[in-house]
């Protein structure tokens, strides 16, 4: 074991032997392995923004397998997907690399005046029975809903705890209160990453914070404290403290597609503020199989160097 990944281990005091075994599975696996790093290839994107939008830049992703294999290739720490994905390449690719369940989704065929939710789409027994290694759902902090998707969260994180499996909880503000800018704002998104890690979550996922600050008493706090937030890197150490004191596993969205060089950026600076890794979906599956490897491979080696 090595000294990143025992460390990591060590975070997790209240966790049973199966839940702390799943959680190196997937420090020790691809290409990343024992570094403490991880970066997971996600495809929920064809639930939360429907197929096309998805996959029409690269229509070999419309298979599942192609995205199995593409993580495969890549020597990424894990793929999640909802349940129909993972059914569809769960026995040709078993054992070949971890996958985590995402057992919540959202859909913009949805109302756009409704508030914002997601519905529980999977269980925890279809990720013990597919052979998964952790779960994975959403919550939207300052939702309408966000008290039952806390309820909800809470209850999966139980019972994934239960029968030994790491939960992956994607933290994502969004409400009727909350304008588009505050959704990355840092303040807004250090408090997401809290409710995350206060909900039991082994994994946080958030998406990378803007330098704005939502909240006129946190910018006066930041400002009297000396609060460095200048750089990318600030802000991800600052969302990492907001993770139990660094306690907690915390990685990053890539959003929607970008170009390579703001991706390359993006990871230079996760890895210099001290987050775990990134988690990236359309970036990676929207661009054609040689060019997705040739990025996810900067991408390792900005996190392995």
């Amino acid at each position: 074991m090595t000294d990143a990944v025992q460390e990591i281990l060590s975070w997790y005091e209240g966790d049973n032997p199966g839940v702390k075994t799943n959680l190196a599975r997937m420090l020790y696996h691809g290409r990343l392995g024992g570094t403490g790093k991880l970066v997971i290839l996600p495809v929920d994107q064809g639930y939360e923004h429907g197929p096309d939008r998805c996959f029409v830049p690269n229509p070999p992703a419309y298979d599942p397998h192609y995205h199995f294999q593409l993580a495969i290739d890549a020597g990424l720490s894990a793929f999640a997907s909802p349940l129909g994905m993972l059914e569809a390449g769960a026995a040709t690719f078993a054992g070949r690399l971890p996958l985590i369940l995402k057992v919540n989704s959202a859909n913009l065929l949805y109302p756009k005046e409704g508030p914002k939710t997601q519905a529980v789409t999977a269980s925890v027994k279809d990720a013990l029975r597919l052979g998964c290694t952790a779960v994975g759902l959403t919550i939207y902090p300052g939702s309408l809903k966000s008290y039952d998707m806390f309820e909800t969260a809470r209850e999966f994180v139980a019972q994934a705890k239960d029968v030994g499996l790491p939960t992956v909880i994607w933290s994502y503000p969004r409400g009727e209160d909350l304008s588009k800018e505050a959704e990355t704002a840092i303040d807004v998104d250090a408090y997401a990453t809290q409710i995350a890690a206060l909900l039991g979550a082994h994994i946080i996922k958030v998406k990378l914070p803007t330098g704005f600050v939502d909240a006129k008493d946190i910018a006066e706090l930041y400002r009297k404290a000396n609060v460095k937030l200048d750089t990318l890197a600030d802000r991800v150490a600052h969302i990492k403290k907001a993770a139990l004191g660094g306690r907690r596993i915390v990685i990053f969205s890539g959003g929607g597609k970008k170009g390579e060089e703001e991706i390359l950026e993006e990871a230079r600076a996760i890895k210099a503020g001290g987050g775990n890794g990134s988690i990236m979906g359309r970036n990676s599956f929207q661009r054609d199989k040689t060019s997705a490897l040739a990025l996810l491979d900067k991408v390792i080696e900005i996190y392995k160097n």
